[in-house]
């Protein structure tokens, strides 16, 4: 009820201002307050990422080769037979010195457990256990009662396909030195982009995500976990009590709430941890719905802590509120339109072409970032580069604003499921390893 209440009041504040704004402001002064404000934001985040850059190349930071907190991976696994073998095979090789693997049959059907019984006869420091069926359901549930057979000072999170380097916990543990910073995330990367074009627009879509992080990390703003390749303080962990069983996006969620305790996350973008994309539109939006509805209902379920947090810095709190508007924007750019359209029909003053122009200005603006962060990150060529933002940009419009919408009506008009939507992995045609393409059989 709290969730749906705080939603209204804002769809209603949103409404207000929609009316404020169409009725008593200039619409050539707003539609430029509108775009200044973007611009300046985005001004200011490259500025901060450029004089980070530049001090870090004057004076680098010294590597404490003495921080080796013993590592706990956790890999939770619900019907993972046909690929956790070659995921414990690759976290098994990597360099560092201390530790172990914690893999959790989450109640599977499959032979999940017996593929685990087998593996722990030729992993040493490999440790299973299967939850029962009327164990609590979710990854959170998962993962604190994986914390009981946890020895870690840091608890590194991994999927059941995930795929990393030897040296990923090597470059990633210093990043969590600092007293002040909780946790830290991995950059994402689709290992199977060149499958479809749905695959190669998730990989554009992460590597955009990869270049707002950054962003956010360089102004010291409200970066997120992605639930695979987020390592966590354990005395983080236990401030904040661990993660939330009741939420269907647990990174996202406990992202927030270390933020609003005080914590500091931070991405590293050197460190990459390699997954596979879905191939198909149905289960891809399940999982669209799924981050969607988990994403709006921690802003909704943790509001009055982010308003009144003495421990959390204006730069999050802001930095936060600025990044609330992605879940707005699909709303507040289509009640735009048509409160203009409204009025276009009645025939009184209205101003839809410039509502128009902003809808417009907004997708080329996504388009250039795509553009900038698929030259930076995936050095594609100018023409390649072109048509993957603008197609990438399209895919973005025709898969979130539909899931935004209903999941805005889902929040308000219906009572709340705990439908984690489990995306399906071992399907990829092809993977990579080690940053070599390989086969991969379905």
């Amino acid at each position: 009820m709290k969730e749906r209440i705080v939603l209204l009041l804002i769809i209603f504040t949103l409404w207000v201002f929609l009316f404020i704004f169409q009725n008593y402001m200039d619409k050539n002064w707003a539609t430029f307050t509108i775009i200044g404000f973007t611009i300046l934001y985005c001004i200011y985040m490259q500025i901060a990422f450029k004089h980070r850059t530049r001090q870090l190349k004057k004076h680098p930071k010294v590597v404490n080769e003495n921080y080796k907190p013993f590592v706990s991976i956790m890999i939770p696994a619900h019907n993972e037979e046909d690929v956790i073998s070659q995921t414990i095979e690759n976290v098994a090789k990597l360099d560092y010195p201390q530790y172990e693997i914690i893999v959790i049959d989450d109640r599977s059907t499959d032979n999940t457990a017996g593929v685990l019984q087998e593996l722990t006869k030729t992993y040493p420091n490999l440790i299973t256990f299967s939850r029962k069926d009327g164990d609590f359901p979710g990854k959170s549930a998962v993962l604190n009662d994986a914390l009981k057979y946890a020895h870690g000072e840091a608890i590194l999170v991994l999927d059941a396909d995930a795929r990393v380097n030897p040296d990923f916990l090597t470059k990633l543990v210093p990043a969590l030195e600092d007293e002040d910073v909780g946790a830290v995330q991995a950059r994402k990367v689709i290992s199977n982009k060149n499958d479809n074009l749905l695959t190669r627009c998730q990989s554009n879509e992460l590597t955009l995500d990869t270049h707002f992080q950054v962003g956010r990390d360089a102004v010291r703003g409200a970066v997120e976990l992605r639930g695979n390749g987020e390592i966590i303080k354990r005395i983080a962990l236990n401030d904040i009590g661990g993660w939330n069983n009741y939420t269907i996006t647990d990174d996202l969620d406990m992202s927030t709430r270390l933020q609003i305790k005080g914590w500091d996350v931070r991405f590293c973008p050197e460190v990459c941890v390699y997954e596979e994309a879905i191939l198909h539109y149905i289960p891809l939006l399940k999982q669209r719905r799924r981050w969607v509805e988990g994403s709006i209902r921690r802003y909704l379920e943790h509001f009055e802590e982010v308003l009144t947090s003495k421990d959390m810095s204006l730069r999050v709190s802001l930095d936060m509120t600025a990044y609330i508007t992605e879940f707005l924007m699909p709303f507040w750019m289509t009640s735009e339109i048509c409160f203009q359209f409204f009025r276009f029909v009645k025939g009184v003053d209205n101003w839809i072409l410039s509502s128009i122009a902003i809808s417009i200005m907004f997708c080329i603006f996504f388009s250039f970032a795509l553009m900038y962060s698929l030259r930076k990150y995936d050095g594609l060529k100018p023409f390649e580069n072109l048509v993957q933002s603008v197609t990438t940009c399209l895919y973005m419009v025709f898969l979130w604003f539909p899931v935004v919408f209903f999941i805005v009506f889902k929040i308000i008009f219906c009572k709340k499921t705990m439908d984690w939507g489990k995306t399906t992995h071992g399907t990829a045609k092809t993977t990579i390893v080690e940053g070599k393409e390989t086969l991969t059989s379905q």
